[in-house]
């Protein structure tokens, strides 16, 4: 998906979680050109069979074998996505600990009950 794509999603999955704020319209496209760089790589692994690990020839010519670098950035990218969407409130710890900290929002069965036997 192209980053506009991943920008509008993004934007889309805050507004629903109750996190959007105009401010964080710069880390929404941070997160959005990972993202796109992430499926370009992830299309490339793909594309090359898929291969985990790869024979690379070095300039001496010596083979060694080495971590497919599409793959290597499709991890790195996942990484540095799983920070932003943390952030972003985006995950459901994440979504949980901001929800926890707003006024007036209604907590679970659990936590009510659990409130009442300490009091």
């Amino acid at each position: 998906m192209k980053r506009a794509g991943w920008k509008k999603r993004i934007e889309k999955a805050c507004r629903d979680a109750g996190t959007y704020q105009p401010f964080f319209d710069s880390v929404i496209d941070t997160l959005a050109r990972i993202m796109e760089t992430r499926d370009d790589a992830q299309r490339q692994f793909e594309e090359s069979g898929g291969q985990t690990v790869i024979i690379h020839t070095n300039k001496a010519g010596a083979e060694n074998i080495t971590k497919n670098p599409a793959l290597t950035i499709v991890l790195d990218c996942n990484a540095q996505a799983l920070t932003y969407w943390k952030e972003l409130g985006l995950t459901s710890k994440a979504y949980r600990e901001i929800h926890k900290m707003i006024p007036g929002t209604k907590k679970s069965a659990l936590e009510e009950a659990l409130k009442a036997m300490t009091e």
